[in-house]
C-alpha cells in the first residue's frame, strides 16, 4: 500500500510542478530511462505515467510489441522502448511504468520503460551533436551538468516511423 501512496504523492508533486511552471521551456521536459540510455520528452507530448498494468499479448507481433493494456476502458498498444531499439527487454516488474504518448496525436500508444526520472530543466542542459545514424525521432542530444548524455525523443516522429507502427511479423 505504501507504493500506491508514493505514486500518488509523485503524481501530485508532478502536477504542482507543472502548474507552477510559468515557462514551459524552463521545466518542460520529462526524463525517462530506457535500458542504459537517458531520454527527454516534451511534456506537451506526454500523457500519463502509470504503473504497469496487466497486458494482453497479441500473437504474430514483433518481440518488442508487448501487448495491449486496458487503461480505464481505453485500449493502448504497448511497446517496449528498449527492445524496439534493439537493446535488452525492459523487465516487467513493479518499478516498470507505462508512459502514454500517443493520445495528443490521435494514437493510443504507450511505451514500457523501467524508470521515470522526473522533470528536467532545459536550462541545465547543453546541446551536443546527435549520432548521425540516429533515426529522426532521436535526432537531438544534450548533456547535463553531471556529464550524462540525454537523447530527445520526438514523439510525433516516433509515431510516424514505419518501423514503430509496423508491429506484425
Amino acid at each position: 500500500m505504501a507504493k500506491k501512496g508514493s505514486l500518488r504523492e509523485f503524481q501530485a508533486h508532478l502536477a504542482r510542478r507543472l502548474a507552477g511552471a510559468s515557462d514551459q521551456s524552463a521545466a518542460g521536459l520529462l526524463g525517462i530511462q530506457s535500458g542504459a540510455d537517458y531520454w527527454l520528452l516534451n511534456l506537451s507530448d506526454t500523457g500519463e505515467i502509470i504503473p504497469l498494468t496487466p497486458l494482453t499479448s497479441v500473437p504474430l507481433t514483433k518481440h518488442w510489441f508487448v501487448g495491449i493494456a486496458n487503461i480505464r476502458g481505453n485500449l493502448y498498444s504497448v511497446s517496449d522502448f528498449s527492445a524496439f531499439q534493439g537493446k535488452d527487454a525492459t523487465p516487467q516488474n513493479t518499478s516498470s511504468r507505462l508512459l502514454l504518448i500517443g493520445t495528443r496525436h490521435g494514437n493510443n500508444a504507450a511505451l514500457l520503460v523501467p524508470r521515470v526520472l522526473g522533470l528536467r530543466n532545459v536550462d541545465d542542459l547543453t546541446p551536443v551533436a546527435a549520432d548521425p545514424d540516429a533515426p529522426l525521432w532521436a535526432s537531438e542530444a544534450f548533456t547535463d551538468k553531471e556529464g550524462r548524455r540525454w537523447k530527445m525523443l520526438n514523439v510525433r516522429q516516433l509515431l510516424a516511423d514505419e518501423d514503430f507502427m509496423d508491429i506484425g511479423v
